[in-house]
């Protein structure tokens, strides 16, 4: 039995529909599936539902971008209570430096005399959380881009002409939001974000797991992150990081994690919730 957990649908930068990826997911053979979209988990239920249906575990995250002693720190979160009104409050709050974000990115790409127009991107997101792939396929379907490399290359990588920073929240308080809310942080894609330096200091922050496998890391990254879980007690997790097709091809069942790493982040849960009175993650979560 396999999962994978981190996955995103077109409630934020994914391409895919919440039945769209769990079709994929039952196609690939997963036993479960964690949706972790950038800041919302307004896809959680048509994801649960859509799980449900074909006999897969569905596990509700979200992915939030933190920083310690400067270092961007990406955190997902899993078995989260969705209605955790904190937490929406907060991600709603992102949601909306997200879009204004966007506002930003176009005007400075109008700068060099493109006409871009906001409401394109917006109409291409259709979400609560816009990002730079928004734009980067609103260039190409405006013509301004061949491909979305092209995009991200020209503009709106870092460095480029219209990058603007994301907005970050501190780690401490990105982990202390998960765990008000229930659920289990832990470090995403250590080896791509570069993050190895301060993993003592989110281990003291309270991280609960590290992300041993990704699509990006090598076979020597995920031995030096599994050494790592190992040393500071941490969970282990894996996942495709899919974004549908918005990356040139769907990354599900790239990575297969196997459920034993799930059966250890049910047993870590539920101690930390026995010791709160909190229910249990149990085998299936109900949304």
């Amino acid at each position: 039995m396999f999962a994978d957990l981190h996955l995103h649908t077109s409630f934020s930068d994914g391409t895919y529909s919440p039945e769209e990826l769990a079709a994929n997911g039952k196609k690939h053979s997963l036993a479960a599936m964690a949706l972790t979209d950038h800041d919302t988990m307004e896809g959680c239920p048509r994801m649960a539902a859509a799980c449900e249906a074909l006999g897969i575990e569905f596990i509700p995250g979200t992915e939030l971008t933190s920083e310690i002693k400067g270092v961007e720190v990406h955190l997902l979160g899993y078995f989260l209570d969705i209605k955790n009104m904190r937490l929406l409050k907060e991600i709603g709050d992102f949601q909306r430096v997200r879009q204004q974000r966007i506002y930003e990115i176009v005007a400075r790409i109008n700068e060099l005399d493109i006409p871009l127009k906001a409401e394109s991107v917006f109409a291409i997101a259709n979400c609560q959380s816009p990002g730079r792939p928004h734009v980067g396929r609103a260039l190409v379907q405006g013509g301004f881009c061949r491909t979305m490399d092209e995009a991200f290359e020209r503009f709106l990588k870092k460095y480029r002409p219209a990058y603007v920073p994301k907005a970050k929240m501190s780690a401490r308080h990105g982990i202390e939001l998960i765990h008000q809310a229930g659920g289990l942080a832990v470090a995403a894609h250590p080896a791509l974000n570069q993050t190895d330096e301060v993993i003592p200091k989110l281990v003291e922050a309270g991280l609960d797991g590290i992300e041993c496998f990704h699509t990006k890391h090598s076979p020597s990254d995920s031995k030096r992150y599994l050494r790592l879980a190992e040393q500071y007690n941490l969970l282990v997790t894996g996942g495709s990081d899919c974004h549908g097709m918005s990356k040139g091809k769907p990354l599900i069942g790239s990575v297969k994690l196997p459920y034993e790493y799930i059966e250890k982040m049910k047993v870590a849960l539920d101690r930390r919730r026995a010791a709160s009175n909190q229910p249990s993650p149990g085998k299936a979560q109900a949304i």
